[in-house]
């Protein structure tokens, strides 16, 4: 087939582009996906700069109703603590400092020994190494030989049942992402397949003039993959104003633990290539639709 005839071909196939709802439809999606990967990605983020900042944390409670016992057990453990060569920092909470952080729950009151409930003793430790439970175990039985209400927990362990619940959220965020790709091949394929059935006396006619299917394939592919660029620039704008004001909203509450879901460089390069992904998908899921129905229709 001639180029001058397959161009004309073209132009008559092209008046009755895929488009209609198709940029809408991949701009809803690529905007989900943008939220959702961008949410995979923060929760991703606060393990790990969690997990590295409580790694070789232990907690040590001194839970003493008398205060002047109970300052003495603390001095012994943070004593206990100091001459180990395995302890690379120890440090005992000030007490003023323990009321502050308990005033939330207990209120003001509450949080104050005089008028409320006694408020143990608090030691950070931070080990040179990884907190192994036969190490917490031999730190346990020789620190309450001189510290009888001392009571010892590694700080990974407080954290478990979060990270786990970070880790179900990851998971949630990849199986959305999934659905999502696959809902967006289904419409490329509905629309093309819809496209290939309007215009199918032209698509004969270009066959009978000497038109290849992967020549009439390449029609389709270059409309959806323009209805996919105007889709996925339209849907990566959305995604990340919803990012950017989810973003605003978490980092007023001022909480470490969220503080540590800041994206990065390269969080951002993935975030950015997702519309790109969209459109390789779009125009794969286009061309073998076309081809696939050429080959039955003809």
């Amino acid at each position: 087939m001639s180029r001058a005839a397959f161009g004309d071909s073209a132009r008559i196939l092209q008046q009755a582009r895929i488009a209609g709802p198709m940029p809408w439809v991949i701009a809803i999606m690529i905007a989900l996906t943008v939220m959702a990967a961008s949410a995979g990605l923060a929760l991703k983020n606060v393990a790990d700069n969690a997990r590295d900042e409580i790694s070789g944390g232990i907690t040590v409670q001194i839970v003493e109703g008398a205060p002047a016992e109970r300052d003495r057990q603390a001095e012994r453990a943070v004593s206990y603590f100091s001459n180990r060569d395995d302890v690379a920092s120890v440090r005992r909470v000030p007490d003023d400092e323990l009321a502050e952080l308990l005033e939330p729950w207990l209120g003001e009151m509450g949080a104050s020994e005089e008028d409320g409930v006694p408020i143990p003793a608090l030691v950070d430790v931070r080990l040179s190494g990884p907190v192994t439970s036969a190490r917490l175990s031999e730190m346990r039985s020789e620190l309450l030989a001189q510290a009888p209400a001392a009571r010892l927990d590694a700080q990974a362990s407080w954290l478990g049942p979060v990270f786990d619940a970070i880790r179900s959220l990851q998971f949630l965020a990849i199986g959305l992402i999934v659905l999502l790709t696959l809902t967006s091949a289904a419409a490329v394929w509905l629309a093309a397949r819809s496209a290939l059935g309007s215009n199918r006396d032209t698509i004969e006619v270009i066959h009978h003039l000497g038109g290849s299917d992967g020549q009439i394939a390449g029609i389709f592919q270059r409309s959806v993959a323009w209805d996919a660029a105007l889709g996925g620039a339209a849907g990566l704008l959305l995604g990340l104003a919803a990012v950017f004001v989810l973003g605003q909203q978490f980092a007023g509450l001022g909480s470490g633990l969220v503080a540590g879901g800041g994206l990065g460089p390269v969080d951002w390069i993935i975030i950015g290539a997702i519309p790109v992904i969209g459109i390789v998908l779009a125009v794969i899921t286009a061309r073998f639709t076309v081809i696939a129905a050429l080959r039955r229709m003809l």
